[in-house]
Order: structure tokens, then sequence, then C-alpha cells
């Protein structure tokens, strides 16, 4: 099963273009590994989803991108200790954890899921799910610039990986539809013109781009990437969009009238 395919919508955004995220693909671990998905709970005590974020690193996406104090140092050389004697290798186990953390962020525990990312990123900071994950959940917490940030920091790790360039662009659409910061629009374009080099038989990145000429009042370009994407689902044509851009041009192929 590939990206696309996989793709779990969270939350929809005021584009009428809904936000498709992926997990990446890779299988859970043995069951029978020593360290489990609710084993370090205890570290941090994220039971309860509250608004504590600020004050805990351990639900601050990367812990908060700070200075470690030395009791923090101290967990972290437990917990990769204990990786070590649990699984083949922090790869693997990187994967554990953030496959569990995408599990949480669907469930709606932010806390849990972002605590999990963090672990994954512990392990291995190239892996570019938990800067995808952690994307998605400074977005869901309306941390829109920090969202593109991290998708951004995703896309270094991951430069060819077509479906995070897509809700990077989506984001960046969203933060635009607000701000009106014509930077953002002509870098959401550029980077959904980088994901069909990559795949094109994904229906959303064309409905993006789709948008994206629409806000730029170049219609036909608009009418142009629509129907790409219908084509290869006609499912994924939002129909009020749809109507607002017949407002402003008709189909010039006359499919929809």
């Amino acid at each position: 099963m590939n990206n696309r395919t996989k793709g779990i919508r969270f939350f929809g955004l005021l584009l009428c273009l809904p936000l498709g995220v992926a997990a990446q693909t890779g299988s859970l671990v043995s069951s029978a590994r020593k360290i489990e998905a609710g084993k370090n709970d205890t570290v941090v005590e994220v039971s309860k989803e509250t608004n504590h974020a600020a004050i805990n690193p351990m639900v601050t996406p990367l812990f908060g991108e700070k200075a470690k104090t030395t009791e923090h140092i101290a967990w972290e050389v437990r917990f990769l200790n204990e990786c070590d004697q649990s699984f083949a290798n922090r790869t693997e186990a990187s994967q554990f954890f953030s496959t569990r953390a995408w599990e949480y962020l669907t469930e709606g525990q932010l806390d849990t899921a972002t605590y999990r990312f963090n672990l994954a990123w512990l392990l291995n900071d190239k892996n570019s799910d938990t800067y995808w994950g952690l994307g998605v959940i400074s977005y869901q917490q309306g941390k829109t610039p920090e969202a593109i940030r991290l998708l951004k920091k995703g896309l270094e790790v991951a430069d060819s990986n077509a479906v995070l360039m897509t809700d990077l662009a989506t984001v960046e659409l969203k933060q635009y539809k607000e701000n009106k910061d014509n930077e953002l629009l002509e870098d959401a374009i550029a980077v959904l013109n980088k994901a069909l080099k990559y795949d094109e038989t994904n229906a959303n990145t064309f409905m993006r781009l789709s948008w994206a000429h629409y806000a730029k009042g170049d219609y036909a370009a608009a009418w142009e990437n629509l129907h790409k994407g219908r084509t290869l689902d006609l499912a994924s044509v939002d129909f009020v969009y749809l109507q607002e851009l017949r407002e402003k041009m008709p189909d010039p192929k006359g499919f929809f009238k």
C-alpha cells in the first residue's frame, strides 16, 4: 500500500479542498517487543489531553527545540539504551513509535501523538514521519506557520515524497487564504508542480493546483487542473468550488454544464 492510498483525512481546510494526511507505510514491529505502546507514558504523564504543551517539552514538537536539562539528557540515555536492547536498530524503533503516533493522531490524542513522534525523532531524525505528523498536529492546534515549518523539515529528509509535498502546499494555501501572502501562493504552486514530477496520479494534487490558479485569477489553468484531477477521481471535485469557478469562467470542455 502506498502513501496515497493509505492517506487519512484528519480535517477539512477552508479551501473547499480537504487535506489528506498520509502515514508512511511500514510494518509494525512484533508485539513481542519489550517496549510497547503504553510503557513509556509514565515518563511524561500524558493520559489526559490538556493544554500544557507550552510547559511540558515532552509534548512539544521536537521537545521544544531548546537546551536540554540534565534530567532530560539522563532520561534520553535510558530510553535509547532500552530501545537498543529491544529493537534490531534505531531506525526500526523509530518506525515503531511513529506508526503508533499516527494511530494516536487519528484518535485525536494529540499530546500522546506528539510524544510518540518526539520519541521517533529522537531515535532517527531522518524519519520524515516525525516532522510530517508534528506538522499535522500543529495545524490542528491552529499553529499554521509552525505546521508549514515542520512539514518543510520533513521534505528536507524526504525530498521526493509527493504526498507530503501536497500536504505542505495545502497548508500554505490555507495560510494564503488568511493573509494573502503572494509568496506563500507561489511557493505552494511550485511545491505542487514538483509533486507532480514524482506522482501524476494523485487527484488531490491537481485539485490544490486548480485552486491555486483560481486564486491567481488564471481560470483557464484552474479548469485544466480540475479536469486532470476529476479524470483521476471524480469524487475529488468539490462542487462548491466548482460553482465558484464556473461563475468566473464557463467550463471550456463543456463537461460541467
